[in-house]
């Protein structure tokens, strides 16, 4: 059976969250749940700080503006997460030629960060910080979910994450003009700053 449909979910996957994606397939193939996972997956070390940035990325993602800057810095992280996981799982398989798993593996990655990262600055606007904890928690969820369920019936999966990542997309476009208010405001934060470093706090009223 060919392995592009997990090839694909598990970029997606990596998109929204690299290390969710590393530390479950790992943990799949070190219990026996499934054969598709290389050996280098399951490795303990790779488990371990797969799992101590899993916790950062956990604790990072719910706190409004520290996610967006997390999600700025993963900007390479999560494409080439997703391109390497895509391509190991194909050379596991020997069903689908690496260098194609990981075009697909990064393409999906990167766009699904970009619906994750887009999606959390319009998220920003707003004051409170309950709404970041709910999409957190349910793209947390989402992946450990489907990611799961790709190892079941990994066409069925596919499907549902090209769906979500349309779905995803759309709801971008939408949200332009609440991101383009996120963008304004740091860019004011980052004007600010800067003319308090060089002239000093404003003397006390």
């Amino acid at each position: 059976m060919s392995v592009l449909p997990l090839v694909f979910t598990s970029g997606w996957a990596s998109g929204v969250n690299a290390y969710a994606v590393v530390l479950l397939l790992g943990l799949f193939g070190a219990t026996g749940l499934t054969d598709e996972v290389p050996e280098s997956l399951q490795r303990p070390d790779v488990l371990v700080v797969a799992g101590v940035l899993f916790v950062c990325e956990a604790v990072a993602d719910k706190i409004p503006y520290v996610d967006s800057v997390w999600d700025t810095v993963h900007t390479v992280i999560r494409p080439v997460s997703g391109a390497v996981v895509a391509a190991l799982l194909a050379g596991q398989s020997g069903s689908l030629s690496e260098l194609a798993a990981g075009a697909i593996g990064g393409s999906s990655a990167l766009a699904s960060h970009t619906v994750k990262a887009g999606t959390r600055m319009a998220i920003n606007t707003s004051p409170e910080p309950f709404s970041n904890v709910l999409m957190s928690t349910a793209e947390d969820l989402g992946v450990a979910g489907i990611l799961t369920f790709a190892m079941f019936h990994p066409e069925a999966a596919a499907i549902i994450a090209g769906v979500l990542l349309l779905a995803g997309l759309l709801t971008l476009y939408f949200l332009v003009s609440r991101i383009r208010r996120f963008l304004r405001r740091r860019a004011q934060r980052r004007e600010e700053r800067r003319l308090v470093g060089r002239h000093g706090p404003p003397p006390p009223g």
